[in-house]
């Protein structure tokens, strides 16, 4: 079932662990043109929109296409709450339902944006949103022990219960449910298992070397 779509990228200039990251070279373009791009060649939003503080990544931004709209100061500090940004970015959204990306997933493949739009398109009533996620086979401690296993027991990690963690690719919400929960995450999500690759989140320079090296590796292979 087709549904109207907001496209929406946010980035600001505050980058700390990697000066400029959004606009950084990277491979032969940069993180915030390289998710334009995407969104511009698999064409499954109706809009794209670019939220940023910074006046060089606005000015991109409307160059590839995007409806690009300046962020206020207040919401571009590292202390505000991510929930009043959200309700804030769901307020910019034209249509009905929002696919919100982020620029720090450069090896999300196109094929897999697609799948997860056509899901959320597609979910029944008994989930409201979509999340792509990662499948955590580790040997998980806190303080009070082990998490997922019984060290008496040591299982093989292939055979640890199958936990998942969100890696923020993708996510799709209804623009009502991201504007009253204030979070791009609804209470009954739908799991979209991404492979280990297309997770990377680009957090640090050593993400941003392996992501670049790999993104770089992909492009020979085509």
């Amino acid at each position: 079932m087709k549904k109207k779509i907001s496209a929406i990228i946010a980035v600001r200039k505050g980058s700390k662990r990697i000066p400029d990251k959004n606009i950084k070279p990277f491979s032969n373009t940069s993180l915030l043109e390289n998710k334009i791009n995407q969104l511009m060649r698999v064409n499954v939003a109706d809009e794209i929109i670019v939220s940023s503080d910074c006046d060089i990544m606005l000015a991109k931004s409307s160059e590839l296409g995007a409806r690009a709209i300046k962020r206020v100061p207040m919401l571009t500090t590292d202390n505000i709450p991510m929930n009043t940004v959200y309700r804030y970015l769901s307020t910019l959204a034209k249509y009905e339902h929002v696919l919100f990306v982020h620029v720090t997933s450069p090896l999300l493949e196109d094929k897999s944006l697609k799948n997860c739009v056509e899901k959320y398109c597609d979910l029944g009533s008994e989930y409201d949103s979509l999340a792509t996620v990662s499948t955590v086979e580790e040997y998980i401690w806190n303080k009070n022990g082990a998490v997922n296993y019984d060290p008496n027991k040591h299982p093989r990690s292939q055979d640890l219960p199958r936990w998942y963690c969100l890696n923020f690719a993708v996510n799709m919400i209804s623009k009502e449910l991201m504007f009253s929960r204030k979070n791009i995450v609804g209470e009954k999500f739908y799991p979209f298992f991404l492979k280990r690759e297309e997770s990377i989140d680009v957090d640090n320079p050593i993400d941003f070397k392996v992501a670049e090296f790999l993104y770089n590796l992909r492009k020979e292979k085509k």
